[in-house]
């Protein structure tokens, strides 16, 4: 849609606000520190997307919101599951994105000629969640796969998938040590579109105490960012997309959205 002379004046003003924000050194602070109190609290566990529990910050899934609407992908590939939350928000935004051309062209909204979907991969779905993602309204729009998002017989799965679509976003929240981030870099990543994201969640780790994931394999040196940081050295068609972390200040993913620009 258009943007009218007005919109574009907002659009501006709000470019030229968010600029300034990285540049205030104490809100920046009180925001690493907002952070810290989150993870140690678990308070990512508390909300849920039209019923399922999704283990993410509002502020990310409103960023994910608008690269969505933004991007208008045609699948969404999600590494790691969990409750199914995240799958759910992304299958309801396509079926919004589904709703919306609809009704701009003037065409009937049959549910057969949907195409657009979200494809999951877990190494472990456990049935309960599995059942109640399947249970769920935006059930058809979701396809998912048991496994290893690096083993070779999953990623073959992934690929057939991809043929068959244009525009392809791309999300890695699964295992966060720095090896599997960059095994699923180097496999995922190159099935971005252009002009798409490869966000990449949980970057956050490198920037939290030593000892905030102490029950875990990650921590500061091992994580998704270093993973990211190693990625884009040799990857000069991705590049960290600053604009986003400038605007969301709170986000798990810094440095983390990666946008494919060729």
């Amino acid at each position: 849609m258009k943007k009218n002379d007005a919109e574009i004046a907002f659009q501006k003003e709000r470019e030229e606000r968010i600029s300034k924000y990285s540049a205030d050194r104490g809100w920046v602070a009180n925001t690493e520190e907002w952070l810290k109190k989150a993870f140690l609290h678990k308070y990512m566990y508390n909300f849920e997307w039209l019923g399922r529990p999704i283990i993410q910050t509002p502020i990310d899934m409103v960023a994910m919101q608008e690269l969505i609407w933004e991007i208008k992908p045609d699948l969404i590939i999600e590494t790691g599951i969990a409750h199914g939350g995240s799958l759910i928000m992304s299958a309801s935004m396509l079926a919004l994105l589904d709703m919306c051309e609809a009704i701009e062209s003037g065409e009937s909204l049959n549910p057969g000629d949907y195409r657009r979907k979200v494809l999951g991969v877990d190494i472990d779905i456990r049935k309960h969640n599995q059942d109640a993602i399947k249970s769920h309204p935006m059930s058809s729009r979701i396809e998912m796969i048991q496994g290893s998002s690096t083993a070779p017989e999953v990623v073959e799965q992934v690929q057939q998938v991809v043929r068959d679509y244009d525009r392809v976003l791309i999300c890695l929240d699964s295992n966060h040590t720095h090896e599997h981030v960059l095994d699923e870099l180097h496999t995922y990543a190159p099935m971005t579109s252009v002009g798409s994201y490869c966000v990449v969640f949980d970057t956050i780790i490198e920037d939290m105490p030593a000892d905030t994931f102490s029950d875990r394999p990650w921590g500061p040196g091992d994580n998704p960012k270093t993973a990211v940081w190693e990625y884009l050295k040799t990857h000069p068609e991705f590049e960290i997309d600053k604009r986003i972390h400038h605007k969301l200040l709170m986000t798990v993913a810094p440095d983390g959205y990666l946008k494919k620009i060729r």
